[in-house]
């Protein structure tokens, strides 16, 4: 008796890339979340009000924002008897996210010496380039714009055992990279993506409503 194969689920991830320490931050989703939100902002090249003249033109694609919530549970690892688990819980993960947030501590020591050094300009740091990546068909660069923390369970030591992360992205496209920066590429791949999907659904769509007359 054969026993059907369930398809392997594909986990969402937020990856930065960071040349001094490319492991620091890799936060791959324990569970994928139930919803995500979109928010998608024409960007048209009128005024507020409209131009009368080019009302459809375009500056360039739309802004678009996402926003989603991450549970990350240290439970089942603590039952196994996971040594990471249960000697600092679910902090690592947490870490990882956290991470994106932060110039590493190098680069901010660097630029501390200069200033003392007498330095007029400092440049501020850069942080890791940073890409969202949920299946195959979207992978993108992004900002993070928004991060909140509610830690729900905590172990004997206060490491957080349970929690959820509430995360808010800007997705970056080709107007906010130069042309020779991987983003610039990988955006421009991914509207393409964008473009063939919508060629097939209007496909679908114009055959619904055809054999539906």
């Amino acid at each position: 008796m054969s026993t059907p194969i369930s398809p392997r689920l594909l986990k969402g991830a937020i990856i930065g890339f960071d040349v001094a320490n490319p492991v620091a931050s890799i936060a791959i989703f324990q569970y994928n979340p139930d919803t995500m939100t979109r928010t998608l902002q024409a960007q048209s090249s009128g005024s507020e009000s409209g131009s009368r003249s080019e009302p459809q033109r375009l500056k360039g694609p739309p802004t678009e924002n996402i926003r989603l919530d991450v549970e990350i549970d240290a439970t089942d690892q603590l039952a196994s008897g996971d040594p990471l688990a249960t000697t600092l819980g679910i902090y690592p993960q947490l870490a990882a996210l956290e991470m994106l947030l932060y110039p590493k501590m190098l680069s901010v020591i660097a630029n501390t010496v200069l200033l003392a050094a007498g330095t007029i300009e400092v440049v501020p740091v850069e942080g890791p380039f940073t890409l969202f990546i949920w299946g195959p068909q979207r992978v993108v660069p992004i900002r993070l714009t928004e991060f909140s923390i509610t830690e729900e369970a905590h172990d004997t030591l206060l490491n957080p055992i349970r929690a959820k992360v509430s995360l808010g992205m800007r997705i970056l496209n080709y107007n906010d990279f130069p042309v020779t920066h991987p983003g610039f590429a990988m955006f421009m791949v991914h509207q393409g993506v964008k473009e063939v999907m919508s060629v097939i659904g209007s496909v679908g769509n114009a055959v619904s409503f055809v054999s539906s007359l």
